[in-house]
């Protein structure tokens, strides 16, 4: 029972996850926010954003439903503020300038703990385990089986799902320069596009939803 659990719940853990992290999209949004940065600093925050997410995603699947609980917040609230940042950010790619100046060399690389700022927010927090990935942990961790062995396994799955997708993350924002190596100046720029409008959507959807989640109880019969 422990391994049939570990092993469903990493299968149903792993995809719901990754299509809301979208870590090609990702990659695209990581390195069009660090292209003022040298590419050994972009690896160096791709690794933070992983380390990050990975507890993000732990923490959503492990305590996310007591951390709510404790401070007052419901789910609703957490989307409609999550949604709000995620527009926001994504407004700013999409109406932002075609090409960027570069900077001064003197200027490319900035202050260790300016790297590890963003790395942290906006770079995982809200663009990579944003608020929706935070909700489908929690909402995931809330159907958790009953029994010890059970709920072992259950855990053990959705956490390697974690990790093996913060490993997925990690590389693809690492490889970010590759891809855009690939798709060229005119793709990326249409992807960009794309992406940031997508994310702008994403966005607008994640406050649709909390808003209707924080009115129902007010017209339910």
């Amino acid at each position: 029972m422990f391994w049939a659990e570990a092993s469903r719940a990493f299968l149903l853990a792993f995809p719901a996850l990754f299509s809301i992290v979208n870590p090609v999209g990702g990659a695209l949004i990581f390195r069009e926010a660090t292209g003022d940065r040298s590419p050994q600093e972009r690896a160096w925050i791709a690794g933070r954003v992983g380390i990050y997410s990975t507890l993000v995603m732990l923490g959503a699947l492990w305590v996310g439903t007591y951390a709510l609980s404790f401070f007052g917040i419901t789910l609703a609230a957490l989307r409609i503020a999550g949604g709000l940042v995620i527009a926001v950010k994504a407004w700013e790619l999409l109406s932002g300038p075609e090409h960027k100046t570069p900077p001064p060399a003197a200027q490319t690389e900035a202050p260790a703990g300016d790297a590890s700022a963003i790395a942290f927010f906006p770079l995982t927090m809200p663009l990579t385990t944003g608020p929706g990935t935070i909700s489908v942990a929690i909402a995931f961790a809330s159907e958790r089986p009953q029994g010890v062995l059970a709920l072992g396994g259950f855990f053990l799955g959705a956490s390697l799902a974690a990790l093996v997708l913060a490993v997925v993350i990690w590389g693809m924002y690492r490889s970010a320069d590759r891809l855009i190596g690939f798709l060229g100046p005119t793709g990326v720029a249409t992807l960009s596009r794309l992406i940031a409008f997508v994310l702008l959507c994403i966005g607008t959807q994640i406050t649709i939803d909390g808003v209707q989640g924080t009115l129902r109880p007010v017209f339910s019969p």
